[in-house]
């Protein structure tokens, strides 16, 4: 039944492109997206969340709003129980792009799923459960975990040494500085160990705001975007490094567009950089690392620039390192690179939707599984947690481990990434590698709760 609160409320009220319109008239339903989806892999009975499907009823609401009938006759009143379920079906994408990959229309997904939810937002019917608390967390407390901007960087080491002002500057992201902080403390250990002079923006480093984009929430994402280039430029940054893939992606692609001026700095993956000191020879490995190791391909970092930082970067950076390592034993899964299966934690699914992001990490376990990994490395912290929450949810237990390539590459070259005592010790929760006489990973368990309203998403 049409809402009256609502009917007058447009459809689309701005957002989306005149040559997105023209993707939605470019499906022809050959339903190779259908294959791909992760989320209606482990959603069969839901094939409204395809693309095909969701594509086919937006151009169904819109034609009944603004086609030909509707111009002649008027728009039809709008039925607001379809929309609230192709607005559920929206939501169940975690946007990983696989879909434009095998789209024989060659239409970009990924920018016409995050141009619909805005929408949605503006009507009143989204976003998705739990999504809703991430603008009022990120404009009170510029991060989404109500940690204190003040202690952004209270697990760098004492003898650590961050600089001020650079050149290069490495942007760690909420995740590295609050919840995976033995992340931070390896790529701090590993610049230093390389002789490299890089700054960090510390306390005037705000979220990336990656999920706010993601789930259609706009307003606050722009304050963040303007507010970190600004940061940047202010230290004389030229190459600003991530080993974050989501705050790579919102680095790269978002912020740009919400930015009225001159960006001086190039973005660039933290693997890509360390790879160039790898084959400089600049790097001494000591210890063996005898594991057999997988790659889980970030969407953010893999299909959602692909095509601005080039395959090699996106593909190839963190498995040559990874393959240079004494002792590992690599070999890739059967999905892999631009063909990878999501994490299923991208999208906001993971703060929106929990239950489908598990289900997802779980039949990406499968896939480590079969080819009996020890190890699944990978350069983002958000697949990286909710692939360990898919193992911790599993019926049998899985060795598999979870481990960042910037740790494995820490380690290898015998670097001390212990984390200094630090407020959020408790909210520690992550698979660490420790090596004495051989090197073993070991899983940091979480002692405290409460302080995650919205999980972790991106």
């Amino acid at each position: 039944m049409a809402d009256a609160g609502n009917e007058k409320k447009p459809l689309v009220s701005g957002f989306l492109m005149s040559t997105q319109f023209m993707e939605l008239d470019g499906c022809t339903r050959c339903q190779e997206c259908m294959k791909w989806c992760p989320t209606f892999d482990v959603r069969q009975d839901r094939p409204g969340i395809t693309p095909m499907y969701k594509i086919a009823k937006f151009r169904e609401l819109l034609g009944s709003q603004y086609g030909l009938r509707a111009k002649l006759f008027g728009p039809k009143p709008l039925n607001e129980d379809e929309i609230d379920i192709w607005k559920d079906d929206a939501y169940m994408c975690t946007t990983c792009g696989v879909c434009g990959t095998v789209c024989e229309s060659g239409i970009n997904t990924v920018e016409l799923w995050e141009a619909m939810r805005p929408n949605m937002v503006a009507r009143g019917n989204g976003p998705y459960g739990k999504q809703s608390f991430f603008p009022g967390l990120l404009g009170k407390d510029r991060n989404p975990f109500q940690a204190k901007q003040s202690e952004r960087l209270c697990w760098v080491p004492d003898d650590a040494t961050v600089l001020e002002s650079e050149k290069v500057a490495y942007f760690a992201g909420c995740t590295a500085a609050y919840r995976q902080q033995a992340l931070g403390v390896a790529t701090v250990r590993l610049m230093n160990s390389l002789d490299i002079p890089f700054c960090m923006l510390g306390e005037d480093e705000w979220c990336c705001a990656s999920a706010l984009i993601r789930t259609g929430q706009r307003p606050v994402m722009r304050d963040h975007a303007v507010h970190n280039i600004d940061a940047l430029k202010e230290r004389g940054v030229e190459t600003v490094l991530f080993a974050c893939a989501g705050c790579l992606r919102a680095a790269t692609i978002d912020w740009p567009r919400w930015y009225e001026g001159y960006i001086p700095y190039k973005t660039m993956p933290l693997s890509v950089y360390l790879r160039d000191k790898v084959r400089s020879g600049e790097v001494e490995w000591k210890r063996p690392l005898d594991f057999k190791v997988t790659y889980h391909d970030p969407c953010h970092n893999g299909r959602h620039l692909m095509h601005v930082k080039g395959r090699d970067w996106s593909f190839e950076a963190p498995r040559d390192i990874l393959k240079s390592i004494p002792g590992v034993q690599f070999e890739d899964m059967a999905r892999s690179r631009e063909f990878q299966r999501c994490c299923g934690a991208g999208g906001g699914v993971k703060a929106g939707i929990p239950d489908l992001a598990l289900d997802c990490a779980k039949a990406r376990l499968e896939d480590a599984d079969l080819i009996a990994a020890d190890i699944i490395a990978s350069t983002c912290p958000f697949c990286r947690r909710n692939i360990m929450d898919g193992r911790a949810a599993l019926t049998e237990a899985s060795d598999v481990k979870i481990v960042d390539v910037v740790e494995m590459m820490a380690a290898a070259m015998g670097l001390d990434t212990t984390i200094p005592d630090n407020p959020y010790m408790q909210f520690q929760e992550q698979d660490v590698i420790v090596c004495e006489e051989v090197c073993e990973i070991e899983t940091i368990e979480r002692k405290a709760e409460g302080k995650d309203l919205v999980g972790e998403a991106h």
